[in-house]
C-alpha cells in the first residue's frame, strides 16, 4: 500500500493529479450502448439529453467479430457527440480477454479528454486496478490528457466479492464499483440463469400451524453482496451501483430491483434498453414527501445538533445526517431536472 503522502502522486511524469474528491455528478442512471451497432449510434443525440451517463460498451453482448468495430464506434461517439453534463464512459474488455489491452491503447489517445471513466470487468482484487492505474497514467502523459480518466469496477467474481474492501481503495481513480450478477452468479455456481432479480426458489417459510396455510416470501439472492459492495464504497468515499436487469419487459420487477439498491445505499443502475432510462431516474429521485420532511429536519437543526421534535418523531443528530443525504440529492435532481426542482420546491 502507498505511503498516504504518496497516494495522490501522479504514477508518470506529466500525467495530470488525481482527483482528491469525486466530481459531484448526477448518475442515477448509466445508459448502456452498444459501441458497434451504426444504428444505435445514429440516434445518440437524442438519448444523450435523457441519461446520466451514456456508457459505450465494448465487452460482453459485442460479438467476437465485432469488437473492433466497437472499438471505432467508440472513438466516433466521442469525435462526433457533445456530452454536456452527461458523463461519457466505456466499458472495456477483461483485462485477460484478448481485447481489454487494445481497448485502452487504442480509445484512450483519441478520446481521452472526453471520457470521464473507463468500467473494468471482472476486478478480482486491487493488482487489477494498479494496473489500469499505471497504464492510464502513462497514456495521459502521453497524449496530453488534461484530466484523469476514472476507474470504475464490475464486482463479478466471487473472488472480487471476497476482495471488495481492497478493490475499493486500490486507487485515488477509483469512481465507484457495480454488481454483475450474472457473471457473479456463474462464479459462485448459483443455480439460476437469470440477470438480476429475485428468484422465485429462494425463500423463506413460516412455521406450520394446524389449520392454516403457511405463507412464504420471496427473498433477495444479492442483499448480502449489496451491503458488502455498499460498505466498501462508503469506507473509501466512492459510488456503489446497481448493475443490470435483464428483463426488460419485466418493469414492475426492474423498478422493485432498483428500489431495493436505492434504498440500500446505491446511487443508480444500469440501463440495457431505453425503456429502463425512466425506471432508474423515477427510482433514484428523492420522493418529494420524504425530502420535504427532511428539509423540516434541517430547518429545525440547523447545526446538526441537539434535539427536536417533528410530528411526533424525536430527531437528532443522526437523524440530521440521514435528512442532508435526501436533501443533498435532491439538489442535485434539482439542479439537472427543472421540473423535479418544482417537485420539491426549491
Amino acid at each position: 500500500m502507498k505511503p498516504p503522502r504518496q497516494f495522490f502522486t501522479p504514477l508518470a511524469a506529466g500525467a495530470p493529479e488525481p482527483f482528491r474528491e469525486l466530481p459531484v455528478k448526477l448518475e442515477r442512471v448509466i445508459h448502456f450502448v452498444p459501441a458497434h451497432n451504426e444504428k444505435v449510434r445514429a440516434k445518440l443525440a437524442d438519448v444523450i439529453p435523457t441519461t446520466d451517463v451514456l456508457l459505450g460498451n465494448l465487452e460482453d453482448a459485442i460479438p467476437a467479430d465485432q469488437k473492433d468495430n466497437a472499438r471505432r464506434g467508440l472513438i466516433a461517439m466521442g469525435e462526433q457527440f457533445e456530452f454536456g453534463d452527461t458523463g461519457f464512459w466505456t466499458r472495456v474488455n477483461a483485462l485477460n480477454s484478448p481485447w481489454g489491452l487494445e481497448d485502452l491503447l487504442e480509445t484512450i489517445p483519441v478520446i481521452g479528454n472526453k471520457l470521464d471513466v473507463v468500467m473494468i470487468p471482472k476486478v478480482e482484487g486491487p493488482w487489477d486496478i494498479h494496473y489500469v492505474d499505471q497504464l492510464l497514467a502513462q497514456l495521459e502523459a502521453r497524449h496530453n490528457i488534461r484530466r484523469p480518466v476514472m476507474i470504475h469496477a464490475l464486482l463479478e467474481t466471487a473472488q472480487g466479492v471476497a476482495n471488495v474492501e481492497q478493490i475499493a481503495l486500490a486507487s485515488p481513480r477509483m469512481h465507484g464499483i457495480s454488481l454483475g450478477p450474472a457473471d457473479l452468479a456463474a462464479s459462485r455456481k448459483m443455480k439460476t440463469t437469470r440477470v438480476g432479480g429475485g428468484h422465485p426458489g429462494y425463500r423463506v417459510i413460516d412455521d406450520p400451524v394446524e389449520g392454516k396455510p403457511r405463507t412464504s416470501v420471496q427473498q433477495d439472492l444479492w442483499h448480502y453482496t449489496f451491503a458488502k459492495m455498499v460498505d466498501a464504497c462508503g469506507v473509501a468515499g466512492i459510488k456503489p451501483f446497481y448493475g443490470p436487469f435483464g428483463d426488460i419487459s419485466d418493469a414492475e420487477a426492474c423498478e422493485q430491483q432498483f428500489r431495493n439498491a436505492y434504498l440500500m445505499g446505491c446511487v443508480g443502475a444500469w440501463s440495457l434498453h431505453p425503456n429502463q432510462i425512466a425506471i432508474a431516474k423515477k427510482v433514484f429521485n428523492p420522493e418529494a414527501e420524504e425530502v420535504k420532511f427532511a428539509m423540516r429536519i434541517l430547518e429545525a437543526m440547523p447545526d446538526g445538533a441537539g434535539v427536536a421534535m417533528i410530528d411526533g418523531k424525536m430527531q437528532d443528530d443522526a437523524t440530521w445526517k440521514q435528512a442532508k443525504v435526501i436533501v443533498d440529492l435532491a439538489r442535485q435532481v434539482a439542479a439537472k431536472d427543472k421540473a423535479m426542482a418544482a417537485v420539491y420546491g426549491f
